[in-house]
């Protein structure tokens, strides 16, 4: 099938608290667009505060497909959000629509589009001997005999990625082949034409000052209430993929006896700074999207042009909203 044939779609996305679903909602006033969330947390249903979720009044005038689709009991991989993501956007384009998929989850956008790749599982005699040769030889070493068995390995991660390193060094151990291209067996051709866009705001204290106003915000609005009450069901634990989500975690682990409420707010303020850091960083070798800081200007004016571009929509046939909205 050739390129220009294949149904159109859209990602958006960005690190946690950069706009997302304002700038979706946005576009879907002026597009023929259906919003799907790509967001680990929001499939799970009564995690709403700590995962800010959109609101009720938010998701009747936006749907969104995949969210509430999970008990917090239940796991959800990247493998299931693939799955569940083809069938989600075949739904949208059979209403006519052009899927737009908005959420900060690399790894979903990622086993979405590439497919994932048939690693085993971690081994922990065989990391614990890794680590114990690095412990005597260095990491650089350990980095040495990896690039020497997979180059492609060696020139993408670097010497001092000790957990990267470890990895490869494992899975080659476990299967005889190198991770590179148990990899690169994943990838596959992905049958829509995507157009990325990516809020990626350069100045981290801008982001960092709406990660913490939005953490005492879900503070305010009751998160301690809500973790509470999934303890009160008896069948959660800790260990629980809905639970390590980044704030309830930190909830759990404070209804638990540790540290106190200030202790609390630092840790769920730091633990989402680190998530936004890792999802910038992950963004960033995503050289395809069209990227906007929403600290510099809005975006959603380039992002509309980039939008309706894409789908060959001439400015005239876009809607427009009154002033105000």
């Amino acid at each position: 099938m050739s390129i220009d044939q294949r149904p159109l779609a859209i990602f958006l996305m960005g690190p946690t608290a950069s706009g997302k679903t304002a700038l979706a909602c946005d576009l879907a006033d002026r597009f023929p667009v259906g919003l799907i969330s790509v967001d680990s947390a929001l499939v799970y249903r009564g995690l709403d505060i700590g995962s800010a979720k959109p609101d009720a009044a938010t998701l009747a005038r936006y749907p969104h497909e995949l969210i509430d689709i999970r008990d917090p009991a239940q796991p959800y991989s990247a493998a299931d959000f693939a799955t569940d993501a083809e069938a989600a956007m075949a739904k949208v384009a059979g209403e006519g629509k052009v899927p737009l998929l908005v959420g900060g989850t690399g790894l979903y956008f990622r086993a979405l589009q590439r497919g994932l790749s048939a690693l085993p599982e971690a081994d922990p005699a065989v990391r614990e001997r890794i680590a114990a040769e690095a412990a005597s030889l260095g990491w650089a070493a350990m980095h040495a005999r990896m690039a020497a068995m997979d180059p492609d390995a060696g020139q993408r991660i670097k010497p001092a990625d000790a957990q990267r390193i470890q990895r490869a060094l494992e899975v080659m151990a476990l299967t005889g082949r190198p991770i590179s291209e148990l990899q690169q067996q994943a990838r596959r051709v992905f049958p829509w034409r995507v157009l990325k866009l990516a809020l990626l705001p350069e100045q981290r204290a801008a982001l960092h000052e709406r990660i913490a106003l939005r953490f005492d915000q879900m503070i305010g609005q009751g998160l301690l209430d809500e973790v509470r009450a999934l303890r009160d069901r008896g069948d959660l634990h800790a260990d629980l993929p809905a639970i390590r989500a980044v704030g309830y975690r930190q909830a759990w682990e404070y209804l638990d006896g540790r540290g106190d409420a200030t202790e609390f707010r630092d840790r769920g303020i730091y633990a989402t700074r680190q998530l936004a850091k890792r999802q910038i960083t992950w963004l960033r070798s995503e050289l395809d999207a069209r990227t906007f800081d929403p600290d510099t200007a809005p975006p959603l004016a380039e992002a509309a042009a980039a939008v309706g571009l894409f789908l060959g929509m001439p400015k005239s046939s876009r809607q427009t909203l009154p002033d105000g909205i």
